[in-house]
């Protein structure tokens, strides 16, 4: 029996938030568009065929390969010795793998500009002032440290569910462990990679900070300058839209490259444990690799923030910091609250109902996660300014952006949940005479309530580390603790940003924490 219901239409209340989403997405793109084609024919030629366009394209394009091939460099050998090796302490190791997402990337750039260079944390504590980082080395440092674990998480979910049958048949055919490797273990993991690749390309596409702090000219960090600094709103559009061309390439080149891709499992019933292989030799170059992670993307965060704030520790700086913590975590709260509340909507239209309006609510989450935050932030911005000008600048704005932002990560684990939770189960109720509503609130909600607040957690620490939507869309005077850090490294007062900083760290370790628990690693 299928596991939707028999009707293929959703009633009118769960279709209408479905709806508003997808308007909500929809609309201020062709205000975007307005905004790109609203100048003169001359203009619009002389912007297209700027020389500096190329100069970005080649440096986005250039640093999003480059994270994600040096991403898959740390990320591969990590999953590989948690999931097939002796190699111990392993919770630990996966630990190590998961933890770097509590530090957003502007917070780990944060960390080495400060650690680095004469008077930096590193020179006074260890008496080395290794130089400064910056261009494209600094960025692809910054960016690659604080990435790769999403390439790990799914590299690694990939090798524990692949099927061991198939590694043993390699060895009894007469293949070396290497040969296994590469022919065997290395194509099974194509699906997870793609899937973790795709979300680094989609972060270092949507990143301006870390580059902007690095002074590497990307897309991104143009978009913001043009429409900050030079005020240029028109050549800040069709950066936006070579941005957003990128991004849709990025998911064309993902489905392109999943086409006829089978990963059938060859025996039946459940994954046998794999075998671990003992190190030998290759022991010391684990343990080069493994400490090596552990100082850069845990102890040098946390040791700069700690030595900066030594010179900050003052009622007032802890006031400010109180402040933003206080206005960063009431609007994450209602987003969590709000975005959950759509996911499950989504979720549940997906999951209980088929055809178009189901499929086309679930893309438009996607579509609101796969849109770069400044993308999207200066949609709202074009459309608000010509269509609602009292909603520019204001909460409910704001709010509204990490919402349609948001939702794809929201909807994930209550996609699992109600999975859990059959239909039959409320034809049961229906039947037993419960109205619609009552058998979802009665047996559906009970079941899928721990999924909706992993939703609600991973939404608010999203928010609380969220920095472009905030920057643009952000009421005057509404300082979180991300907008602290940016705002104090770019003038580079590096004792006045660790505060927030270290709160920001705090913050995200709980988000790894909750991915740990979830993954089982």
């Amino acid at each position: 029996m299928s596991d939707r219901t028999s009707q293929t239409r959703p009633p009118l209340l769960l279709t209408l938030p479905a709806l508003l989403a997808a308007l909500g997405v929809g609309l201020p793109m062709v205000y975007l568009l307005r905004e790109a084609f609203g100048a003169d024919l001359t203009a619009v030629r002389e912007i297209l065929w700027r020389g500096r366009n190329l100069e970005l394209l080649g440096n986005t394009l250039l640093l999003t390969v480059s994270v994600v091939a040096a991403g898959t460099l740390i990320a591969l050998p990590l999953a590989y010795l948690v999931g097939r090796t002796t190699f111990r302490p392993r919770r630990l190791l996966a630990l190590l793998g998961v933890l770097p997402l509590a530090v957003p990337g502007y917070v780990g750039a944060y960390a080495l500009i400060a650690a680095s260079g004469a008077g930096g944390a590193l020179d006074a504590l260890v008496g080395w002032a290794p130089p400064a980082p910056g261009g494209f080395g600094g960025a692809l440092l910054a960016l690659t440290l604080f990435t790769f674990p999403y390439l790990f998480l799914n590299l690694y979910a990939g090798l524990r569910a692949a099927d061991p049958a198939l590694e043993e048949a390699a060895r009894l055919l007469g293949r070396t462990p290497w040969q296994t490797f590469t022919a065997v273990t290395l194509p099974a993991l194509r699906l997870a990679w793609l899937a973790g690749a795709l979300l680094v390309a989609l972060h270092v596409l949507g990143d301006f900070a870390v580059v902007s702090l690095m002074r590497y000219p990307t897309f991104s960090a143009a978009i913001y300058q043009q429409y900050t600094a030079a005020y240029d709103t028109v050549y800040a559009a069709w950066l936006v839209l070579a941005l957003l061309v990128l991004t849709g390439a990025a998911l064309w080149l993902e489905a392109r490259l999943l086409r006829g891709v089978f990963l059938s499992r060859v025996s039946g019933g459940a994954v046998r444990p794999h075998r671990r292989h003992a190190l030998g030799a290759w022991a010391v170059p684990a343990w080069v690799l493994v400490l090596a992670l552990a100082a850069l993307t845990l102890a040098l965060p946390l040791g700069t923030a700690l030595y900066w704030l030594r010179l900050e520790v003052s009622p007032y700086v802890l006031a400010d910091v109180w402040d933003a913590a206080r206005l960063a975590g009431g609007s994450a709260a209602v987003t969590a609250a709000l975005t959950a509340a759509l996911a499950f909507v989504l979720a549940y239209i997906g999951s209980r109902y088929s055809g178009w309006l189901p499929r086309l609510a679930e893309r438009v989450a996607y579509l609101g996660y796969a849109t770069p935050p400044l993308a999207l932030a200066l949609s709202l911005v074009f459309f608000t300014l010509a269509a609602v000008p009292a909603l520019y600048q204001t909460l409910p704005l704001l709010v509204l952006a990490y919402t349609l932002h948001f939702a794809a990560e929201a909807i994930g684990p209550l996609r699992s949940a109600l999975l859990r939770a059959t239909p039959r189960l409320e034809e049961a109720a229906r039947v037993l005479g419960h109205a619609p509503a009552q058998a979802m609130r009665r047996v559906t909600l009970p079941i899928v309530l721990p999924g909706v607040l992993v939703s609600a957690a991973f939404v608010f620490l999203s928010v609380l580390k969220e920095l472009p939507l905030t920057l643009l869309l952000a009421p005057a005077g509404f300082t979180t603790l991300a907008v602290g850090v940016w705002t104090y490294t770019e003038e580079a007062l590096y004792g006045s940003a660790a505060p927030y900083a270290l709160a920001l760290m705090l913050a995200g370790a709980v988000l790894s924490l909750l991915i740990l628990r979830r993954e089982k690693l």
